[in-house]
């Protein structure tokens, strides 16, 4: 009987755990996306007019830089 006892109070012990470790993903994944979408870091004059921009749309500019950049190196006129 008290083998029972502890095996049961043993699974709702993992379950109340796997409860909390879901529970703190899911707000550190929630926070992650509020602070990725925040528009803090300022823009580049031409595209955005002094405006600010968020960290995505940051990363999506410098690869956008970079493969114009390849794509000039790639269609010089000499060898």
């Amino acid at each position: 009987m008290t083998f029972l006892r502890a095996r049961m109070s043993r699974r709702s012990q993992r379950g109340q755990n796997m409860v909390e470790y879901s529970m703190i993903n899911w707000v550190l994944v929630m926070g992650l996306l509020m602070a990725s979408t925040v528009k803090v870091i300022p823009g580049p004059r031409e595209q955005f007019e002094g405006g600010r921009m968020n960290i995505l749309e940051a990363f999506l500019n410098a690869a956008q830089s970079y493969l114009d950049s390849v794509a000039y190196v790639l269609n010089q006129p000499f060898p």
